[in-house]
């Protein structure tokens, strides 16, 4: 197995939780006195009582489409806060703080700012458990241009102490050139890519001097990892986001993903700020100690799930099952859009209820909508005919209720599944 990047990552679990609990109450309030948008979305909220996880479960979930219409606004008035009131830091003045290294751009489009801290993006965790070693030389080929991708994968691999080539994407010929003069051992970039580059060099006859790599970005089904590993190539993967950073990466025992030592995370009822029980799949929600960005409850609109135990390789922290799909599954039905949120509205109302379904069925421009909600069943037919008047309340539409059995709806995160026929 491979070494521990540092101490924390063995620590008792006990530990790493008062530790973390202990840093939230000063990260909350960073976020009210540095962040103006987070001033207004915490308004009211007593920051030194935000001490444990159910305190944290109260404060509202803040999604990527908010950080988009925010910055959005901020560039309409004034262009003064390209950040949207979400960075503590900016450059020239114009925020607070000592100033951002660097700005990205992420589709929508969506700034980002990159502070001073070394290994800003916290993936050096991620290379380690991969095996990369102080001297490799890392190929990167993560995008150099405008979004953030290459510089937290660089940033990672350096403070491990590797050098790293700026392969960035594209130009297959050149890469396969450096990567004959250079001979580096390790591969950072999105698995698809690397794909690309050991099929182009198996049909000039040539094999790479690739032994290792950390992939992110896209899927890595095991089919491709055992593709690589009859190469040689021996690959992980990692989950970071150009908002937060690493999340959690994969080790040598392939069990899910290990969380990041800095990341408080919850699993979410998609739509919804509710934390689901262990095991069950739901949208990951991350509070990251950062003060220069100080996202606070973050809805990645990603799904996933804990796993439950520990890692065989002795790292004690929580596990992921990983990326398992997204949690924004809004739909239009007959002309109007059904979200998460108003699924979670209906049943609120309704506590002998547990988890819900909406399932949208039918031909296009003939649709129709069934509630499936798990319930003991206590006066099935009176039920079913409250909560099919909440739903045409709720979303203005006409929907079937069918009551079904607690724990037989399927474990995936949908809220609602879309099963129509677009033949």
């Amino acid at each position: 197995m491979a070494k521990h990047y540092d101490t924390l990552e063995a620590r008792d679990p006990a530990q790493r939780e008062a530790a973390l609990m202990a840093a939230l109450p000063g990260q909350v309030a960073r976020a009210q006195q540095a962040a103006p948008a987070f001033a207004e979305i915490l308004r009211g909220v007593d920051a030194q009582a935000v001490t444990s996880r159910a305190a944290l479960a109260q404060l509202p979930v803040t999604r990527k489409h908010e950080l988009l219409e925010r910055q959005q606004a901020a560039r309409v008035r004034d262009a003064s806060d390209p950040f949207g009131g979400f960075s503590a830091i900016g450059w020239r003045g114009l925020l607070r703080g000592s100033g951002a290294r660097r700005v990205y751009q992420s589709p929508g489009p969506i700034y980002e700012p990159e502070g001073h801290a070394a290994d800003y993006w916290r993936s050096a965790r991620a290379f380690g458990a991969a095996g990369f070693e102080a001297g490799d030389l890392v190929h990167n080929c993560f995008s150099y241009h405008l979004t953030p991708g290459a510089w937290i994968m660089e940033a990672g691999a350096q403070a491990l102490g590797c050098t790293v080539f700026p392969g960035g994407v594209g130009n297959t010929e050149q890469q396969l050139a450096a990567i004959a003069d250079l001979q580096p051992v390790a591969y950072a970039g999105t698995p698809s890519f690397l794909k690309i580059l050991l099929e182009k060099a198996e049909e000039s006859g040539v094999r790479l001097s690739f032994t290792k790599a950390l992939v992110s970005g896209e899927a890595f089904p095991p089919s491709l990892r055992d593709w690589l590993a009859g190469r040689g190539i021996t690959g992980y993967q990692c989950y970071a986001t150009a908002d937060v950073g690493l999340i959690a990466y994969e080790t040598q025992a392939r069990e899910g993903l290990v969380l990041d030592e800095g990341v408080i995370l919850e699993i979410v009822r998609p739509g919804t700020g509710i934390p689901v029980p262990e095991g069950e799949v739901g949208e990951v929600v991350v509070t990251v100690l950062n003060p220069d960005y100080p996202l606070i409850r973050f809805g990645t609109g990603d799904l996933s799930a804990v796993l439950p135990g520990t890692c065989p390789t002795g790292r004690t922290n929580t596990r992921i099952r990983g990326w398992m799909g997204r949690a924004d599954q809004t739909t239009k039905v007959r002309g109007m859009f059904v979200h998460p949120g108003q699924v979670a509205e209906i049943i609120k109302r309704f506590p002998e209820v547990g988890r819900a379904r909406l399932v949208v069925t039918g031909e296009m421009a003939n649709d129709a909508m069934t509630l499936k909600v798990e319930t003991l069943g206590d006066g099935p037919a009176e039920l079913a005919e409250r909560i099919g008047q909440v739903i045409r309340d709720v979303t203005k539409l006409r929907g079937e209720v069918e009551l079904v059995r607690p724990d037989s709806l399927p474990n995936d995160g949908k809220v609602i599944e879309d099963a129509r026929s677009y033949k």
